[in-house]
């Protein structure tokens, strides 16, 4: 059975930082397209960042300040949040994906507030 578990959420004031994990099992990470999504109250789900085998994609609103990265050997995935703000604020979720099969993992909630 597929898992993406999710983990490193929580609370922090604006501009500082959280890292994000996405341990996957029963599936190779680095054979999928992986992506983060977040969902903020009231709003649709949308894009923050994916990774191949080759590239990084971007959400506008994180570029500069996001950085998605793998590491095959723990066949993770991770959310680098740097310069955090507000609007960041939303339940992040871990995205695996093929041609024929998408999983998602549980979500973490990450707070930006003063």
């Amino acid at each position: 059975q597929v898992q993406l578990v999710e983990s490193g959420g929580g609370l922090v004031q604006p501009g500082e930082s959280l890292r994000l994990s996405c341990a996957a099992s029963a599936i190779i990470v680095s054979m999928y397209n992986m992506g983060w999504y977040r969902q903020a109250p009231g709003k649709q789900r949308e894009l923050v960042a994916t990774i191949t085998s080759d590239t990084t994609n971007y959400a506008d609103s994180v570029k500069g300040r996001f950085t998605i990265s793998r590491d095959d050997p723990k066949n993770t995935v991770y959310l680098q949040m740097n310069s955090l703000k507000p609007e960041d604020t939303a339940i992040y979720y871990c995205n695996a994906r093929n041609i024929i099969w998408a999983y998602w993992g549980q979500g973490t909630q990450v707070t930006v507030s003063s």
